[in-house]
């Protein structure tokens, strides 16, 4: 079964990748970008019975510091 994982700096939390990714969409001539956030995605292969109950754990305990980050599971 595949699962992917999308991990986003929560709201407040400064993202300066994200604004790099701006700037230089500005400088490439792209106007009207008034805001970037840079995320991850992760894709688990799991067996099969693995539950979403399982993926939030993991979550929680390695794939997102759940301190500046928020998480949401597309099983």
């Amino acid at each position: 079964m595949k699962v992917r994982v999308d991990v986003m700096l929560k709201q407040g939390v400064l993202d300066p990748q994200g604004e790099a990714v701006k700037s230089a969409l500005g400088a490439m001539g792209f106007e009207g970008v008034e805001g970037v956030r840079q995320g991850k995605v992760i894709e688990l292969e799991l067996a099969e019975g693995s539950t979403e109950a399982d993926v939030k754990a993991m979550c929680e305990k390695l794939l997102a510091n759940t301190v500046i980050e928020s998480y949401a599971i597309h099983m």
